[in-house]
């Protein structure tokens, strides 16, 4: 019933754009930014549609990322219609923006006392997690496609040491898993798994840019990313409660909140930029220093009050289990105030990276062996890491690790942006997170089952 609802949608939303977007393009350049609106309608609503995998127990990111990949290919069947996206300067802006809006969403998720709590277990199956399978995709990457760039083989390395904590999150969540043991490493060591692979990020990339390749270069890009990223925090939290104490003199409304963050955000990818580091770590960075203690001078959400005033003639005991919820959702309100923000662009980046996809490199048998062998690779890689977990199911630490999701993605697309990546090196990037992203869900569904009886 499911996939009879999905067809006739999909269908639907196909047919209204082959009809309305030529309409559009037919009234010539000077309506171009018309077009991009009725573009990012369209490609908004499609990936809304493709969350209906999330029903089958799959992340919405794979609903997107197979989305962008049918839609940059249907030239492939005589469909050009979505053609211009690829080249529409407005929606590769906006998807720009969205993944560096993510990245802010994933450092404000993210905290430093977590990261000081988890202990040597998740530390050590996070270390494990990223050298492995960058030792491992290099030299595979070497060995299946000889003849490259060594700063592609570094890209590939890098782009399998990530680890989505969101689709391996939720399946332990939905399984009433989160307070194990192995939940708790598997998310601690996904924390310390994004700084680590951040860092290596802004190595391979600073390597990239600046043709660095000795051991003291790459030591000294290693020094600036952790300098950095430890700078940006340090200044941030001391910069953060002054700031935000001025600007609340001025205004104390959400609006001046959402505002304050979004600019942290902004400037410190910018100052990322700036020292050769990619933008996306220091918006990281952003979101890892801001905490909500420093907006305890704006106005709470509009319906703590509501609730306040609705317990105000109930018993203590009541009272402060209330107040605790209250806390507690005061906490999260900065996530939830970037929240719409992430909704509206990181959809588009997921579908752009999608497009970018050319299928008919996978019509080459050898690209197709390629794909698998490095899917192969990518699975081993975080099995290992399972290894040094400790007294625990070793397999679901390692199943746990190994989704790549939207943070291999990313670090795909940086690769592609600086010329390093080749179309086929990309295309076999995409297949490998979208079979890691698939496979690893109902994998670990099973595991988490199989331990519980």
């Amino acid at each position: 019933m499911i996939m009879k609802r999905a067809h006739s949608q999909w269908t639907y939303a196909l047919l209204l754009s082959l009809f309305i977007v030529p309409v559009a393009y037919a009234s010539g350049g000077e309506e171009k930014i018309a077009n991009a609106f009725l573009w990012i309608a369209v490609l908004l609503l499609l990936a809304k549609m493709a969350s209906l995998i999330e029903k089958v127990g799959q992340p919405a990111v794979l609903g997107e990322l197979v989305i962008g990949v049918v839609l940059g290919n249907l030239f492939l069947v005589g469909i050009g219609v979505f053609e211009p996206v690829k080249h529409d300067e407005i929606i590769k802006f906006l998807a720009e923006l969205g993944v560096v809006i993510l990245l802010f969403q994933i450092g404000l998720e993210s905290k430093i006392e977590e990261m000081r709590e988890v202990g040597g277990r998740a530390f050590a199956v996070a270390t494990v997690g990223v050298i492995t399978p960058f030792v491992l995709g290099y030299l595979v990457g070497m060995l299946l496609m000889p003849g490259l760039d060594s700063n592609a083989y570094l890209f590939l390395g890098a782009t399998l040491t990530a680890t989505s904590v969101g689709i391996t999150g939720r399946v332990f969540r939905d399984l009433g898993k989160l307070r194990t043991k192995e939940a708790q490493i598997v998310l601690g060591a996904a924390v310390i798994d994004d700084v680590m692979g951040l860092i290596i990020l802004a190595v391979v990339s600073a390597i990239v840019t600046k043709g660095a390749v000795s051991v003291s270069s790459i030591s000294i890009i290693t020094l600036e990313a952790i300098l950095f990223l430890v700078g940006a925090i340090f200044l941030g939290r001391l910069l953060a409660p002054k700031i935000g104490e001025g600007f609340s003199r001025i205004h104390t409304g959400i609006g001046m909140k959402f505002t304050i963050a979004i600019s942290f955000c902004l400037i410190f990818a910018y100052l990322a930029h700036l020292v050769g580091l990619a933008p996306i770590v220091g918006a990281f960075a952003a979101g890892l220093m801001l905490e909500p203690v420093y907006f305890d001078r704006f106005e709470k959400p509009a319906i703590n009050n509501d609730i306040k005033s609705a317990v105000v003639n109930a018993d203590n005991e009541i009272k402060n289990k209330v107040e605790k919820v209250l806390q507690r959702h005061t906490a999260q309100h900065l996530d939830e105030l970037v929240g719409p923000l992430g909704h509206f662009l990181v959809p588009l980046f997921f579908i752009v990276i999608g497009m970018q996809v050319k299928l008919e490199t996978l019509f080459d048998p050898k690209i197709l062996g390629i794909a698998l062998a490095i899917t192969f690779v990518a699975f081993i890689g975080k099995l290992v890491a399972g290894i040094v977990a400790g007294p625990v199911n070793k397999y679901v630490v390692g199943w746990g690790m190994a989704p790549r999701g939207e943070v291999g993605l990313i670090f795909a697309m940086i690769g592609k942006q600086l010329g390093v990546i080749t179309e086929e090196m990309f295309s076999v990037v995409i297949i490998m997170v979208i079979l890691t992203t698939l496979l690893t869900p109902p994998i670990l569904n099973f595991l988490l089952r199989k331990e519980s009886h």
